[in-house]
């Protein structure tokens, strides 16, 4: 009998063990994100506001809504900020809108130390959303990379590179709050929705021929900037010919691997 009883308390006591073991795999949509960001009135009412629009942006262009597959395309010179969508990884991506970054810091090129107040240049992704930033809504770039790390100062490189509202930064890419709220939401469906880093691509500018006589006039002795824009340019060139992207590696110099 009191083997009996020691074996149903081991087999009970195992079945409570593995119900409470967490989940192996993420199950989308992430309804316990998404009820947290929604826990805060300043999301909800920008849910609220821009949703039903936000759907149409996106069936206007073809795209299946709720959206999980967006990239963002930043562009210094030019304060341009472009979203793009595709339905799926073996199609390509349809431009849904261009926004514009309403003020910049800094110069044309990488940033490189603590304290430069530049704005990024290179390849990134969305690592944190924050629905309490001091400005209005924020979301971090995952700045430095492996790149800005080779590259920049190793024990100094900066931080705290956001997308965010109030149209106003050093260092930062900001939005009108009006804007903010709608790329802020834009990227929750996304997240919640299964996309866990949300790409952010930045170049310094458009690689047409103007842009280029720009650069080489002004920038021409800069060869360190020279050479790092001609590594960026090698993944523009194959966005614009193909409209994907490609994956994002790095060398042991912190170049780009493409």
């Amino acid at each position: 009998m009191k083997k009996t009883l020691v074996l149903v308390f081991l087999n009970t006591l195992s079945s409570i063990v593995a119900f409470a073991q967490p989940q192996l795999t993420m199950q989308y949509p992430d309804y316990q994100f998404q009820n947290y960001q929604m826990s805060f009135d300043r999301v909800k009412t920008a849910f609220a506001k821009n949703e039903t629009n936000i759907k149409k942006m996106f069936t206007d262009k073809g795209i299946k809504y709720p959206c999980s597959n967006i990239l963002y395309r930043g562009f210094k010179a030019s304060n341009d900020f472009e979203l793009w969508a595709r339905n799926s990884n073996q199609d390509t991506f349809v431009m849904i809108k261009n926004y514009k970054i309403c003020a910049l810091s800094g110069i044309l090129g990488p940033k490189r130390y603590e304290g430069d107040k530049q704005v990024p240049e290179g390849f990134y992704f969305i690592a944190e959303f924050n629905p309490r930033s001091n400005y209005h809504m924020a979301m971090l770039l995952n700045y430095p990379n492996y790149s800005d790390m080779i590259m920049g100062d190793k024990e100094h490189p900066g931080g705290d590179i956001l997308i965010h509202g109030t149209c106003m930064t050093v260092g930062c890419m900001p939005m009108t709050n009006e804007w903010i709220e709608e790329i802020y939401v834009i990227s929750l469906i996304a997240r919640i929705n299964g996309l866990l880093n949300i790409p952010v691509h930045v170049f310094p500018i458009r690689y047409n021929q103007k842009s280029l006589d720009y650069v080489g006039r002004e920038y021409k002795d800069e060869v360190v900037k020279q050479k790092f824009w001609i590594n960026l340019k090698r993944a523009y060139d194959y966005f614009e010919a193909t409209h994907k992207i490609l994956p994002v590696m790095y060398d042991e110099n912190g170049d780009y691997a493409f």
